[in-house]
């Protein structure tokens, strides 16, 4: 086993950390303060081909593999995990489900922009009523001759105010459960679906996150992404994608964490010498430094499984579960070396915390994904 990066793999992570350095970093927390990042990063991210990883060159994509997706998704949550969400909705579950399911049509008509940063796309999964309970959507699309007729709401969407395409998931069928869901690729300025923006996060509160409500939006049978019925399948696949993506931005949370605790450790004078001196704060900057790197073996792992073609869905909760908590440890330690500046934004631990705990929350709690590891270990479903 060979843990070194190729000079492929070095060269794309110096150019994501080139990146984030320049045009993430200095603004991170005025993006922060204003609840929005700057709109002008999508075309930045999309001309450095951090949007079309994976994707196949012949749809506009920069290829890539799965590993380089995580190098690249460690440094955008490095710098601001707003940004970092962006790629992880747009290309990982978006764009990547459409190559993966989609016919040469949708192919062609949705991958270019998608990959080059000229279009956006969110993935409307969750409701109101719906978070971990995902194959209980309420959602409902109905045959209308050769359209499809939409009606429902979705909650908590990434890119919803600023997607241009909407990957949907709508029951189309009576039948109980999941396997009555399917998926489509709904045009955002359909007549019918309005957006409303969410503010007042704790945290991630640069990415647009909005609710959806969808009032007979008309779509065309060519709009139905995969069969008909498999829409559940479908999501649960991207999710499980989207894990290595969500872990590999805690990594970048936990070394941001990691790297502020310390420069603020050796500048620092308390009691006539740098707080670095002291044994309990280097146990809490030790603390973190292994969660980084058990992190970020976990996220590579799940890279390597998925380039090989092997399973991967149970390593990939793995990932999430341990680094997402472990991003919230890495910024709670963090802050606790920074002491009461800690608690103020002119310093960024406070923001890598709030940031940090929303990723025990989506693409799967916490929870979920020990139910996951659970079932996977003995066989035996929760549900």
């Amino acid at each position: 086993m060979d843990l070194g990066l190729s000079d492929e793999h070095e060269a794309v992570r110096e150019l994501a950390a080139d990146f984030v350095d320049r045009d993430i970093t200095p603004y991170a927390a005025d993006w922060d303060r204003r609840e929005s990042v700057d709109r002008g990063i999508v075309a930045k991210l999309g001309a450095l081909g951090f949007l079309g990883l994976t994707v196949p060159e012949e749809y506009g994509g920069s290829g890539g593999d799965h590993f380089a997706y995580c190098l690249v998704t460690e440094e955008l949550g490095r710098g601001d995990s707003s940004v970092r969400g962006i790629v992880s909705v747009s290309l990982g579950l978006v764009a990547k489900s459409i190559a993966a399911w989609g016919d040469e049509e949708q192919k062609r008509a949705w991958l270019p922009g998608l990959t080059s940063g000229r279009t956006l796309g969110c993935f409307g999964l969750t409701e109101s009523g719906t978070g971990s309970d995902a194959g209980s959507l309420a959602t409902r699309a109905v045959r209308d001759g050769g359209d499809w007729v939409v009606n429902g709401s979705k909650m908590f969407i990434t890119n919803g105010t600023w997607a241009d395409v909407v990957l949907l998931f709508a029951r189309t069928n009576d039948a109980p459960g999941h396997r009555g869901v399917s998926a489509f690729l709904v045009p955002a300025d359909s007549p019918g679906l309005t957006r409303r923006e969410l503010y007042g996060k704790l945290g991630l509160r640069g990415q647009a996150t909005a609710e959806l409500t969808l009032e007979d939006v008309r779509v065309p049978a060519t709009a139905l992404l995969g069969p008909e019925g498999k829409g559940f399948s479908l999501a649960m696949s991207a999710l499980a994608k989207g894990r290595m993506s969500v872990a590999a931005g805690c990594v970048g949370i936990a070394r941001a964490a990691l790297e502020a605790a310390v420069g603020y450790a050796g500048e620092r004078e308390q009691f006539g010498r740098s707080i670095a001196h002291y044994q309990l704060v280097q146990e809490l900057i030790s603390d973190i430094a292994v969660d980084v790197d058990a992190a970020r073996l976990l996220t590579w792992r799940v890279a390597d499984l998925i380039d090989r073609g092997e399973e991967f869905a149970t390593a990939a909760s793995k990932a999430k579960l341990f680094a997402s908590e472990a991003a919230v440890r890495a910024a709670s330690n963090a802050l606790q070396v920074f002491g009461g500046y800690g608690y103020i934004d002119e310093y960024p631990v406070g923001k890598l915390l709030r940031d940090a705990r929303v990723m025990t929350l989506y693409e799967g709690t916490s929870q979920i994904q020990k139910l996951i590891i659970g079932r996977a270990l003995t066989g035996v479903s929760a549900f």
